[in-house]
C-alpha cells in the first residue's frame, strides 16, 4: 500500500501503555463513610489495623481502605510500555486508514458520525466493559469507538499466516463497517433480536451481521481505490487471504480439529472472501443485504 504521507486522522486515542481500570478513579464521597467510621472506637481500631497491614505488606493504606469501601482510588501505573518503532509505525498505518475510511464514508453518507479508534495494550475499559488483548479488534456501539491492540497485526502475520499491510487495512475498515451498521440502525435490530432467540438461532443472525461488515469493507477498499490509488499489486490478495484465516470453520479446525456450524458467528472462510469480494468489485451499498438473501 502507498499510505505513507497521507492524512493521518485526528479521532484517535492512545492508550498504550496505560492498561484498564475498573475502579472509576478517586470519588470524593467515599470518604464519608470513612470519616464516621474514623470518629468511633471501633473505627479507630479498625483504621489502625489496617495502617498496620499495609505498611507490612508495603502496600498503599488508601488502597486497601478503598477496597473496603468498595470504590476505586488512585493507583501507581505498573505499565513500563516503550513503543518501539514498528509500533509507532503501526499506530501511523491505523490512524491513516482510519482518515481514509472518514473521507470515503463521508463522500457516501449524509451525515457521518465519525467514530474514534482506540490503540490500547494489554487490557481495555470501554462502554461495552473491559476486554483484553485476546478479544482481538472490536467496535463498540456504546460509545462508537473502534478498539485494537496494534500487536493483532503481528498476531495475524505470525499465528494466522494473515500478513501484509492491506490485510492490516481491511482488519481496521471491517469494525468501522460495524460502525456503519450502527448508523443505519443494524445493531440496534440485533440487540432486540438477542433476548428473542436463541444462541443458534441468534448466530446465524451474528453470521449475518459479520459478512455485511465484510462487505462494507469491500465497499470502502473500492471507492477508496478510485479516491487514492493507495493499492499495489498482491494488496487485493493480501485481504482475501486475511478473509480466510479468520473465518469460522478454519479457526475451528486449527484450535479444535472438527467443525461445529451452530456455533459459528462469523461465517465461513468462503463466505468471508465472498461477501468482502462482492463489496470491492461493486462498490455499491445496496449490494449488501445479507440479512435478506437466502445464499451467504
Amino acid at each position: 500500500m502507498k499510505w505513507q504521507g497521507r492524512r493521518q486522522s485526528s479521532n484517535v486515542d492512545d492508550r498504550r501503555g496505560q492498561g484498564s481500570s475498573s475502579g472509576g478513579g478517586f470519588n470524593p464521597l467515599l470518604l464519608r463513610p470513612l470519616f464516621k467510621l474514623l470518629f468511633s472506637k471501633v473505627g479507630l481500631f479498625i483504621i489502625g489495623g489496617f495502617l498496620v497491614i499495609s505498611f507490612l505488606m508495603g502496600k498503599n493504606p488508601l488502597s486497601l481502605i478503598g477496597q473496603l469501601l468498595g470504590g476505586g482510588v488512585p493507583t501507581e501505573s505498573s505499565s513500563s510500555y516503550q513503543p518501539t518503532a514498528e509500533d509507532e509505525e503501526l499506530a501511523q498505518f491505523s490512524a491513516t486508514i482510519l482518515a481514509n475510511t472518514e473521507d470515503v464514508w463521508n463522500k457516501l453518507l449524509d451525515n457521518y458520525r465519525e467514530p474514534t479508534l482506540v490503540l490500547f495494550t494489554g487490557s481495555v475499559s470501554s462502554a461495552c466493559g473491559t476486554a483484553s488483548s485476546a478479544t482481538g479488534p472490536f467496535y463498540c456501539p456504546g460509545d462508537e469507538k473502534l478498539y485494537i491492540d496494534l500487536s493483532f497485526f503481528d498476531d495475524m502475520e505470525r499465528q494466522l499466516n494473515a500478513p501484509g499491510d492491506f490485510a492490516q487495512a481491511y482488519v481496521i475498515a471491517h469494525e468501522v463497517g460495524h460502525h456503519i451498521q450502527k448508523i443505519m440502525g443494524i445493531t440496534d435490530k440485533m440487540n432486540r433480536l438477542r433476548s428473542q432467540l436463541s444462541e443458534t438461532e441468534y448466530n446465524k443472525y451474528s453470521v449475518r451481521l459479520e459478512l455485511q461488515a465484510d462487505f462494507l469493507a469491500g465497499v470502502w477498499a473500492h471507492h477508496s481505490q478510485e479516491m487514492t490509488r493507495m493499492m499495489e499489486t498482491g494488496d487485493l490478495e493480501e485481504a482475501l487471504n486475511a478473509a480466510n484465516a479468520i473465518g469460522d470453520d478454519r479457526l475451528q479446525k486449527n484450535s479444535t480439529g472438527r467443525v461445529v456450524p451452530d456455533s459459528f458467528t462469523h461465517g465461513t472462510s468462503a463466505q468471508r472472501m465472498r461477501w468482502f469480494k462482492k463489496g470491492f468489485d461493486t462498490g455499491d451499498l445496496s449490494q449488501g443485504d445479507t440479512f435478506n438473501t437466502s445464499s451467504l
